[in-house]
């Protein structure tokens, strides 16, 4: 992929601009970090060259004064919210969190639960909590939120949620996700910092949309794609035209919230420090753009990806079908179809050709390689072997696996581990190159080209394995399959 931001420029603009911020406010400042804060993957997919983990080393530059609080909500755990980009439900990414901050030198104070109305599993979840030693405070749903904002800011609406308690000066509140009340634990916070006689801030640090990009910018068309089961808009911030006659963008959450937090600003300070919903963010991302174009590009790409993944969503009972619909008017909007996405109409294509399952690859350089089912490899895994001995210049017609060394590991499958299906899935074609790399050169030179797959395409002509899917994940391959099942059971 080509690349297209400039990722130490941002380091260095974004860590600068949260230092300013910091400094406007005297000893709390409650810094809301929107987005994936350790691996913002739909960052690095829309603004190639940004590093994932881009937002974690700006906090280890501030690790000594910050704290980070984890917000997740009581919905989402009951409906087992599945976070797309690991295949994990949004209560154990909590813990996984928890111990990545830890890893890499950063305190974490806490987890809130929001939205909290006395879910049984939001219940179970707390007390796993704190058996683990993990402190946990709970927020509730506010009748009349967002806009009555007397009912909202008083001691049935804020003053009812736990006081979150804190010991450093900046305070990160993050999430597994979107939704999980992140903004709204700030709020609260400030409304009993205030109780308490504490003068603390607010800050937004969320990645999209970018403020000073065009509404209708792919790359904020794609966040819109990103959270088409929430719903969210994007919008020209009002506030912010009519305050300084200036076009900026901003989503309707932020923009409905706005005079909440303005209101609470005025009875803290007497007057808000911010007159609109842009200037409480702290985003440098559109300053760091080095090529527009790739950008663009990459954006197209993604919301292509997102409308497959909701139609496979749909099709697994996990969505509705507003949110494909959703994203298939944005696709309108920008001229693109799923043939756009190279790799979908060479699988297609191949599918039909052997009547059966199949997959291709775009390799960086832009060749696709395509994989079909048989009797000793499904396609998924065929198209990963074919993958790796292109790239090492080895032969299709070079076997860098032996039959033989396929048929005992299909044995063990079907006859020993009950299996219906003997052919090998892309984690065991793996193990066996892996195996044969010993005494196969071949095979040893295939299997060093496991790197050069990250960042490639795939497309498949069916849904895949959970198995697959996960592996395709670890090896940082952009996978998209039709929405469609293999066999035509009803249990999948």
């Amino acid at each position: 992929m080509k690349i297209g931001f400039d990722n130490q420029k941002y380091l260095d603009m974004q860590s600068q601009h949260i230092r300013e911020r910091i400094d406007q406010f005297d000893n709390k400042l409650y810094l809301e970090f929107g987005g994936k804060l350790f691996d913002d993957y739909h960052a690095a997919r829309v603004l190639p060259g940004f590093e994932p983990d881009s937002k974690l080393r700006l906090l280890k530059q501030l690790s000594d004064q910050a704290e980070i609080v984890i917000a997740i909500s009581a919905k989402d755990i009951e409906k087992n919210k599945i976070r797309g980009d690991l295949g994990i439900t949004y209560d154990l990414d909590v813990l996984r969190l928890i111990d990545s901050f830890k890893d890499n030198g950063l305190f974490v104070g806490s987890v809130v639960i929001t939205q909290y109305s006395g879910q049984t599993s939001a219940n179970l979840f707390e007390n796993r909590l704190e058996h683990l030693g993990i402190k946990v405070y709970l927020h509730y749903s506010i009748d009349g939120y967002p806009s009555n904002i007397p009912h909202i800011v008083s001691d049935e609406g804020f003053g009812r949620n736990d006081y979150i308690e804190t010991t450093r000066p900046l305070v990160i509140i993050t999430a597994p996700g979107p939704g999980s009340g992140k903004m709204a634990t700030c709020l609260s916070q400030l409304y009993h910092e205030e109780k308490r006689g504490i003068r603390a801030g607010y800050a937004k640090f969320e990645t999209f949309p970018i403020w000073n990009l065009p509404l209708k910018h792919p790359v904020n068309l794609a966040y819109e794609a990103a959270t088409a089961d929430l719903n969210d808009i994007n919008m020209i911030d009002p506030f912010h035209l009519e305050a300084y006659g200036k076009t900026t963008v901003n989503y309707n959450r932020d923009v409905e919230i706005f005079p909440v937090l303005n209101t609470m600003f005025e009875k803290i300070y007497g007057e808000s420090p911010y007159k609109s919903p842009t200037d409480m963010g702290v985003n440098m991302a559109g300053n760091c753009i080095s090529d527009d174009a790739a950008c663009q590009e990459a954006s197209r790409q993604e919301i292509i990806r997102r409308y497959y993944h909701a139609l496979g969503s749909l099709l697994k009972g996990e969505s509705s079908e507003d949110e494909a619909l959703k994203i298939e008017l944005l696709m309108n909007q920008i001229g693109v179809t799923v043939h756009d996405r190279r790799v979908v109409d060479a699988a297609l294509s191949r599918a039909r050709e052997t009547d059966g399952p199949a997959a291709a690859m775009e390799l960086g350089d832009g060749r696709i390689i395509t994989g079909k089912t048989t009797n000793l490899l499904g396609a998924s895994a065929a198209l990963l072997l074919n993958a790796l001995k292109d790239l090492a210049g080895i032969s299709h017609e070079q076997h860098v696996i032996s039959p033989e060394a396929i048929e005992p590991i299909q044995k063990l499958k079907v006859d020993y581990l009950q299996s219906k299906n003997p052919r090998l899935h892309t984690d065991e074609v793996l193990i066996a190159l892996s195996t044969s790399s010993y005494t196969n050169p071949a095979a040893d030179r295939a299997l060093a080209q496991v790197p050069n797959l990250k960042g490639c395409q795939v497309h498949t002509s069916v849904m895949l394995s959970d198995v697959d899917i996960k592996v395709f994940k670890k090896l940082g391959v952009d996978l998209t399959s039709e929405a469609t099942y293999e066999t035509k059971q009803h249990y999948h």
